[in-house]
């Protein structure tokens, strides 16, 4: 199958009608379009692309705090997804979260193993990174970078939880936990971001 490359800022909402039963509704929905891309409708799949294409955004824009680094792991995950089309079971939401959620903490990985290198490599004794020069003296500044320092696990529960207003119940589907866990985590993370925050301002 080819693939025709489109813009992900580029998507537009699609107009649902609200159903009696959404999650099997959506569920059905999806597997009709998949059903087309199968059948030979190519651009089927930018329909369920334009479906999720702005929550899945969000969240990576919440994990890795770049709107740039955030569409080129989208465009890469939504290329994935269209190459393993055919192992979708269930919830294609949730499969293709998945695969986004794993290009986020891949790009994580990669940024601080970078991080780490430079650091230990390039930087001369006493210098300061663009961010400590400049204080912008911006809450939102502020607790972006302690949602830098979180553990990936954490930062995704909390982004999850409070960026993008899950319910538990949503979060433990998508992750294949439980809710429990999910609590602890966000429990964790809130504790962690509020120690940091108090440090940065002591």
């Amino acid at each position: 199958m080819g693939l025709s490359t489109t813009r992900v800022r580029g998507y537009t909402s699609v107009v649902k009608s609200t159903p009696s039963s959404p999650q099997e509704s959506e569920v059905d929905a999806d597997q009709a379009i998949i059903d087309r891309v199968f059948a030979g409708d190519r651009d089927a799949f930018g329909l369920l692309i334009s479906r999720y294409s702005d929550v899945l955004y969000r969240h990576a824009v919440g994990m890795t705090g770049s709107p740039d680094d955030a569409a080129d792991i989208l465009q890469n995950s939504f290329i994935k997804a269209y190459q393993h089309l055919g192992e979708v079971r269930g919830r294609f939401d949730a499969w293709v979260f998945r695969i986004v959620a794993n290009g986020c903490k891949d790009w994580l990985k990669n940024i601080r193993r970078t991080h780490l290198s430079y650091e230990e490599d390039d930087q001369p004794s006493g210098y300061q990174t663009p961010d400590e020069e400049l204080d912008r003296g911006e809450l939102r500044g502020d607790l972006d970078r302690a949602l830098a320092a979180l553990p990936v696990s954490l930062r995704e529960a909390f982004v999850m939880k409070h960026v993008e207003g899950r319910s538990y119940e949503d979060m433990a589907e998508l992750l294949d936990t439980t809710v429990g866990a999910l609590k602890m985590r966000v429990h964790r993370a809130r504790e962690a971001l509020q120690k940091l925050l108090e440090e940065k301002t002591a």
